[in-house]
């Protein structure tokens, strides 16, 4: 089902429109690097950059078991995804809120194993050893699915802001 779109007119220039969905979308399975925001136990943000797959209507990354951002989402699975560029003259930053849930099942994870191959190259392609992913160079990693409860679009250049509310 489609997102809801909705358009905030106080950071949009006069005449905007929402960005439509497919090409929010669109970007969310073709950006390379996204940054994942997540918060401390003790309430001190986190962000880092990562790589992640746009798969069946949602955000899915990998992480070590001992790295900060999987002891964050021990305490915490809300967390925010973005992607988008550097550029102020053009272009759409993306950012994807939601709970970060654990993906356990072998077969998805298999899936979303030769995805991260197909999108990234052979060096990412990931095998699956019980309910990790597992690599000879990335040694093996817990994998979070994030289906978005909101996603922000911040236009630049004929700036506006749309957001997307999902059911």
């Amino acid at each position: 089902m489609e997102p809801i779109a909705e358009l905030d007119a106080r950071y949009s220039v006069e005449n905007a429109t929402p960005t439509p969905w497919a090409e929010a979308r669109d970007q969310l399975e073709r950006a390379e690097t996204y940054w994942l925001s997540t918060v401390r136990a003790d309430g001190r943000p986190h962000v880092t950059p990562l790589i992640a797959i746009w798969q069946d209507d949602a955000l899915y990354f990998a992480t070590g078991a001992e790295e900060q951002k999987a002891k964050n989402l021990e305490s915490n699975r809300e967390c925010a995804l973005t992607t988008g560029g550097s550029s102020m003259s053009g272009g759409l930053d993306l950012v994807v809120e939601g709970s970060a849930e654990r993906v356990r099942d072998p077969d998805k994870l298999k899936r979303l194993g030769d995805a991260w191959g197909a999108k990234y190259g052979p060096e990412w392609h990931f095998d699956v050893e019980g309910d990790e992913f597992a690599s000879f160079a990335h040694g093996h990693a817990l994998v979070f699915e994030v289906a978005p409860s909101k996603v922000l679009g911040f236009r630049k250049g004929d700036y506006s802001q749309t957001r997307w509310r999902f059911r």
